[in-house]
């Protein structure tokens, strides 16, 4: 396997991840894939041949290893990682596809259009195939631990099993080589694996919650710009009445005692000035 191919794929995907993506894939690369490569493969390098049983019996061996072993630790791992990696291509090849559609709009209306603010922008589309790849991945990994668990009983590996099988004469006792070494690589490979489902979940989290609260923000605008809205159209009434309210300068002032007694003089005294002036037209009132 091509592990530097593998890795150069790999690297596309962190540009286009969360935090949570980012420390997912180094822990899948340091904890996962350099411990395989550097370590775990040869432990298990040859396994059926360190495998003793205390018998001769021709064929006995092989069927009691494959009974107990149906599929390699090793060859499983290989299995999960390359599985489990897979959804991330997804990602890569959504964005991909943004890329030739932006491409191909920018040929028909000119460079200077845009069909994408952003291709890598976890926005409407990609951000589901982001989702659903975080799903799938924490499906396969749940489903290897399974299948590693199912198979083997549990994760823990003994130092004897005592096999049965035709055409072995009767109860033999088998050897496991290297029991304690493979126990701990078992374990570490299970350890890292379920980080590995506890990093997908909170990704999960994060993406679901982060959606959430912009769904919301988009929510609460439109309820501010029609509440702004009906705020100014209740106060332009009481505004314009404020407006046109006389102030209290301009309020008529109540008159004077002197100017109502002459106002209410004057009419007897013009009846009697002009009764004057017909009894005899020619006296003059000063």
């Amino acid at each position: 396997m091509d592990w530097k191919t593998f890795q150069a794929l790999l690297s596309g995907v962190n540009k286009y991840s969360t935090a949570f993506g980012r420390i997912w894939l180094s822990v899948v690369f340091v904890f996962r894939v350099m411990v395989y490569v550097v370590a775990a493969e040869r432990v298990w390098g040859d396994e059926q041949k360190d495998f003793d049983c205390n018998t001769k019996q021709p064929g006995c061996a092989n069927v009691c290893y494959d009974h107990y072993f149906p599929i390699s630790h090793i060859r499983l791992w290989a299995l999960q990682l390359i599985f489990v990696t897979c959804p991330s291509f997804m990602v890569v090849m959504h964005v991909a596809y943004r890329d030739d559609r932006e491409r191909k709009y920018k040929a028909r209306y000119g460079d200077n259009t845009k069909l994408y603010n952003n291709t890598g922008k976890k926005h409407g589309g990609l951000w589901w195939t982001y989702l659903i790849s975080l799903f799938v991945k924490t499906g396969i990994e749940v489903a290897f631990l399974y299948i590693l668990h199912h198979i083997y009983n549990s994760f823990y590996l003994p130092r004897l099993v005592k096999c049965s099988v035709s055409p072995c004469p009767n109860v033999v006792d088998c050897y496991i080589g290297h029991p304690t070494e493979k126990k701990v690589f078992s374990y570490f490979m299970v350890g890292a694996s379920a980080l590995c489902i506890v990093l997908n979940i909170c990704e999960i989290i994060y993406l679901v919650s982060k959606r959430i609260v912009r769904i919301a923000n988009k929510i609460k605008r439109p309820n501010r710009a029609n509440t702004v809205r009906q705020n100014d159209y209740n106060d332009e009434p009481f505004d314009s009445c404020i407006d046109t309210m006389p102030t209290r300068s301009q309020k008529e002032k109540p008159p004077s005692f002197r100017s109502a007694v002459m106002s209410s003089h004057r009419p007897s005294g013009l009846k009697l000035e002009e009764k004057i002036r017909a009894s005899a037209p020619n006296l003059s009132i000063s």
